[in-house]
């Protein structure tokens, strides 16, 4: 079976951690086995490792999102890069297309569709292994998994299983549960996609549960869709092609519109991490970071990127989160708000995560001659850039402490303390840390533009 891994994420709703490029999944927030804090991305992979199932897992995010998921996620899943961001169908089309044309799948094969930003319980991914077993013994084309709503919620979708199985489906669990044969599979009827609260709670005495985004199918199933599917290339490189597609979402293109479903019940605890409410109750602890939380301030939480440090005093079921970004300070129950103040402009992200470091922008000016930007960068030891070039931007490099080398073109040079790395536009140049080096660096140009980029190598 392969894994196909959804990321993504806008990076509003627990602002100012998260941003356009380090959206929710990549906040080393959570705690881990090992007894350190990582991200959402993280767990969920060293869950699948755990299971067996990583060896067949792949990820597709945006591109602007490679980076940030390499340092997360390291060197052993493939990444599939996205584009354009245009929802979960055409990331599901460019998924199949990679493991059909590039890793040569069999069409028989079982692929299973999940967000990243899952928390469960390992439990869950033995759950996942038995749904080419329920594809079979249902006869379906796709399968999901559901479980068993705790509130009439407007934030989730809804499986709605047949009526004339609700009633037996609680004898086929049982069941199923205990001969090893018969999975509690049942027939899904249709779908409602975040209902009103009434709503909701109609569909849940009709035995409907959440939807925890889960999609099994088998590869030929998905390449035939595709195939009929005209604003797809029919041929060629087709993970190449989907400049025809609007946004849209896998539920709404494939599997509303597919006849055979059935689904699988998940019992264990399934949580949505999606606003700091719900984010902080799965964190050890009150505070990360510089600062401190008075006694008395009941069910508040301070997470402190800054260096200067932060005092709560007399505040009750309060988010405080401060970082490169900005700072927001708001009651729990109404910080999801941050989302619509921030609207839909584009913003400049404060902080960046990089498969050899991080970076922290410090300054941005508009001048006569064009923009000027000034980063803080640094490299982790043996790491390196990529080698590439910009077209309509120069770069500037102070190295504050370390050593390493640079390589401009294709001539490499030592630097230190002290040393100016300068790269005029055009130039092929990578940077690469010997020790962790630390420098200033300075964008001249059209420093705002993400697509003026060519990587020639990633590792030199």
């Amino acid at each position: 079976m392969r894994i196909i891994l959804l990321s993504g994420g806008s990076g509003k709703r627990l602002w100012p951690l998260s941003n356009d490029v380090r959206s929710k999944l990549f906040l080393k927030l959570l705690p881990g086995e090992d007894g350190r804090l990582e991200s959402m991305i993280q767990r969920v992979c060293r869950q699948l490792a755990a299971a067996g199932l990583a060896a067949q897992a792949a990820i597709v995010t945006h591109r602007s999102q490679a980076e940030i998921t390499r340092s997360h996620v390291g060197l052993g899943i493939p990444i599939i890069e996205e584009s354009r961001k245009r929802g979960t169908y055409a990331a599901v089309a460019q998924a199949c297309s990679y493991l059909a044309s590039e890793l040569k799948a069999d069409r028989d094969e079982i692929v299973c569709v999940l967000p990243v930003d899952l928390f469960v319980e390992s439990d869950f991914f033995d759950l996942l292994q038995r749904l080419p077993q329920a594809l079979e013994q249902a006869g379906a084309d796709i399968a999901l998994v559901g479980t068993a709503p705790s509130h009439p919620s407007s934030q989730y979708g809804y499986i709605v299983p047949e009526r004339k199985k609700r009633a037996a489906r609680g004898k086929k669990e049982a069941a199923g549960a205990g001969d090893g044969k018969e999975l509690p599979w049942f027939p899904v009827e249709r779908f409602a996609e975040k209902p009103d609260p009434p709503t909701a709670a109609s569909l849940i005495r009709r035995g409907a549960l959440w939807n925890c985004g889960v999609f099994a199918f088998r590869l030929g199933y998905m390449l035939e869709r595709m195939s009929g599917d005209d604003r797809l290339a029919a041929d060629g490189e087709r993970r190449e092609n989907f400049r025809g597609l609007r946004e849209s979402s896998f539920d709404e293109e494939v599997v509303e519109r597919c006849a055979r479903r059935a689904a699988l019940l998940y019992e264990g605890p399934w949580h949505d991490l999606g606003s700091w409410e719900t984010f902080v109750s799965h964190m050890d602890g009150t505070v990360i970071g510089p600062g401190h939380v008075a006694e008395g301030s009941h069910n508040t939480h301070l997470i402190n990127e800054l260096s200067s440090p932060i005092h709560v005093i007399g505040l009750c079921d309060v988010i405080v989160a401060a970082s490169p970004d900005g700072i927001l300070v708001a009651s729990k129950s109404e910080a999801s708000r941050i989302k619509s103040m921030l609207g839909e402009q584009a913003r400049l992200p404060m902080y960046e995560e990089k498969r050899w470091g991080i970076c922290r922008t410090i300054d941005y000016a508009e001048t006569e001659d064009g923009a000027v930007l000034t980063r803080r960068v640094e490299l982790q030891p043996g790491s390196h850039t990529s080698y590439h070039l910009h077209e309509r931007k120069e770069e500037v490099w102070t190295v504050l402490s370390g050593t390493g080398r640079f390589m401009l073109e294709d001539q490499i040079y030592t630097v230190g303390p002290g040393d100016v790395m300068r790269f005029p536009p055009g130039a092929r140049h990578g940077v690469k840390a010997v020790t962790e080096l630390l420098c200033m660096q300075v964008e001249i140009g059209d420093v705002l533009d993400e697509k003026d980029i060519e990587r020639l190598l990633m590792s030199w």
